[in-house]
């Protein structure tokens, strides 16, 4: 897979960067080791926070920042690690998908940053992520169209697929024997970015046996 990020995109917001993984995954139910680990994590976080600390998390307020500098309301179209802490701190949980999914949505909540994972086989060779044009929509992951118009989005030859806010059904992670890629946004340079990969990494050899993952950083 190559991953860039179009000139438009940096120009109009320079500090946007991508934490990219590629790795091959048996998907299933989490085990219970991860379902405790999970548990455990959401837990501590639903006593760290309060409702407003929430935007002012690092991570979190670059993507927030991003988004208004690209035009769209950060509070209407809500990045997916802010959703979901909100979902933690009124003590509504998250839900489990898969082992992969899982530490997806762990690794987010614990950073701040937004993380999306999709099915390579779905997608084209070349990836770009863009801000979205006027109009664009599509389907969502059990939603329906999904107004993506501005938003920093992931497109390949094809059509649009993925953001940090929702991303669309054609390259979401089913069960079984799959090729993955996970982006990890940043809007705020490459910072930590590579701490975070690395423990990205741990996870999935821990929880995924997974045993090769090839990692890219995306200026």
């Amino acid at each position: 897979m190559q991953v860039q990020i179009s000139h438009d995109l940096k120009e109009r917001w320079d500090n946007v960067c991508l934490g990219v993984l590629i790795y091959s995954a048996n998907v299933e139910g989490s085990s219970p080791q991860l379902v405790e680990f999970f548990q455990r994590t959401i837990d501590q976080l639903n006593n760290q926070y309060s409702m407003p600390e929430i935007a002012d998390i690092p991570h979190v307020r670059s993507t927030r920042n991003a988004y208004k500098a690209l035009g769209k309301s950060p509070s209407d179209y809500r990045n997916a690690a802010e959703a979901m802490l909100r979902r933690i701190v009124k003590s509504n949980g998250l839900y489990h998908i898969n082992n992969v999914i899982d530490i997806n949505n762990l690794m987010s909540v614990t950073t701040g940053y937004s993380i999306g994972s999709y099915d390579t086989e779905q997608l084209s060779e070349l990836v770009e992520l863009r801000r979205a044009p006027d109009g664009e929509n599509y389907q969502g992951i059990g939603k329906e169209a999904v107004n993506i118009e501005h938003l920093p989005t992931l497109y390949d030859r094809l059509s649009a697929f993925g953001n940090p806010t929702s991303d669309s059904r054609r390259a979401m992670i089913q069960t079984g024997n799959r090729t993955i890629m996970t982006v990890i946004y940043s809007f705020d340079g490459k910072s930590d970015l590579q701490e975070v990969i690395d423990r990205y990494c741990e996870l999935l050899r821990q929880y995924c046996c997974v045993e090769e993952i090839k990692t890219i950083l995306v200026l």
